[in-house]
């Protein structure tokens, strides 16, 4: 199933069941909010789950792109990503977790076509504070689907104060052979969805009380499910890297993990330039400037003398395409561009400074604050520099 496949059967799906599809498209949460980029599907909605009423009603649908750069230093593996997309379905205060997994288990099976004996589920299994989620779990059991108890793995929250409440995720096997053991307890258990039952509220002192109006809240990764569906060992394998994987080996020897780095980096770039954000050294364009630097770095490994000119245009534009931004593939190349000057022009003079006798030996706090103040060197490019990987 093409990945455009999968978002329209679950969108449909859930049109289907009374709910309305919101967009959930951009990047950029609106003027207020102290966090840079949406990093979640339900970020956008958070006033919502908190008890406003939501203009289109309390069953709601979409997907949502999100970008975090927490998990940086995992992007080369075979799921991490800085933009991915989720696709999310709410009840704000409407139906209960029982029938959010039963349609959850509905979609899997007959929209996806998952074979239901591949299935396994966690369930909250209670702590100090609260009990087992017993509705959950006496959902799955009716549904023949194995569960797994388990304590923090199955218990949502947004912060230290405010609403949550126990989680069920639904896991598929990926293995070659039969389904074995539990999702704790072997890797090939991937999970594709998660089922939040946001009944509660943790006060300023640590303690639980009811929600007025309880929630649910899924949550589902595109690129993982496509993964799963599409029978890929990794998201990078699915259609929707397909261009990427194809084209950048031909112009770069990389290995498999810079390659992957390279085109996560670059396929982000390109979406957050789409968003109209430009490299700077704060905020935003500092995440920017980040992701295409690190990408630069990486590929000058493979290849010094290729440039992000030789990038075929339709990378670009397959992007642009996927994400439905109406931007034209020439400002952003010429974004990219500029932005590689600049890293080529710093590093060189970054060069120049650091082949200086007074930086030959160990640096120490007045040297990093200098070379910062003085010649605009970040610690982590001058330690690149000196052995590492700048950007």
């Amino acid at each position: 199933m093409k990945t455009e496949n999968i978002i329209r059967t679950f969108v449909e799906f859930f049109e289907e069941q009374g709910h309305r599809r919101i967009t959930g498209s951009t990047l950029l949460p609106p003027k207020g909010d102290p966090v840079l980029f949406t990093t979640s599907g339900m970020h956008p909605l958070t006033p919502y789950l908190e008890g406003r009423r939501h203009p289109l009603g309390r069953r709601l649908v979409n997907v949502q792109r999100c970008l975090r750069t927490t998990d940086l230093d995992e992007v080369g593996d075979g799921s991490h990503l800085t933009v991915f997309e989720m696709l999310g379905s709410w009840s704000l205060g409407d139906y209960g977790g029982s029938l959010s997994l039963r349609w959850g288990h509905d979609l899997l099976v007959k929209g996806f076509g998952v074979d239901p004996g591949l299935l396994h589920a966690t369930v909250f299994g209670g702590d100090e504070d609260c009990g087992p989620d017993t509705e959950s779990l006496r959902t799955w059991e009716e549904l023949g689907v194995p569960v797994e108890l388990t304590t923090e793995e199955n218990w949502w929250s947004n912060g230290p104060t405010g609403p949550c409440g126990p989680d069920s995720e639904i896991f598929i096997w990926t293995g070659d052979t039969p389904p074995t053991s539990t999702p704790t307890g072997d890797e090939r258990w991937v999970e594709v969805w998660n089922h939040v039952m946001m009944r509660h509220r943790r006060g300023e002192d640590g303690t639980l009380g009811p929600l007025p109006r309880p929630n649910v809240d899924t949550g589902m990764g595109l690129e993982r499910l496509a993964a799963v569906l599409q029978g890929k060992g990794s998201v990078f394998e699915t259609d929707l890297f397909e261009p990427w994987m194809r084209s950048v080996p031909s112009l770069w020897p990389l290995d498999e993990p810079s390659l992957r780095l390279v085109c996560d980096h670059l396929r982000s770039g390109i979406v957050v330039i789409g968003e109209g954000v430009v490299p700077s050294n704060t905020g935003r364009g500092y995440v920017l400037r980040r992701l295409v630097r690190r990408a630069l770095t990486t590929l000058w490994r493979g290849d010094p003398s290729r440039s992000l000119g030789d990038l075929p245009e339709d990378l670009i534009s397959h992007t642009l395409d996927h994400f439905g931004q109406p931007v034209h593939t020439g400002p952003v190349r010429d974004v990219l561009l500029d932005e590689e000057r600049r890293f080529s022009r710093l590093l060189e003079r970054g060069r120049r400074v650091l082949s200086q006798s007074r930086f030959s030996g160990p640096l120490g706090e007045e040297d990093y604050g200098y070379l910062h103040d003085t010649h605009g060197l970040p610690r982590d490019l001058v330690r690149g520099l000196r052995g590492g990987t700048p950007g």
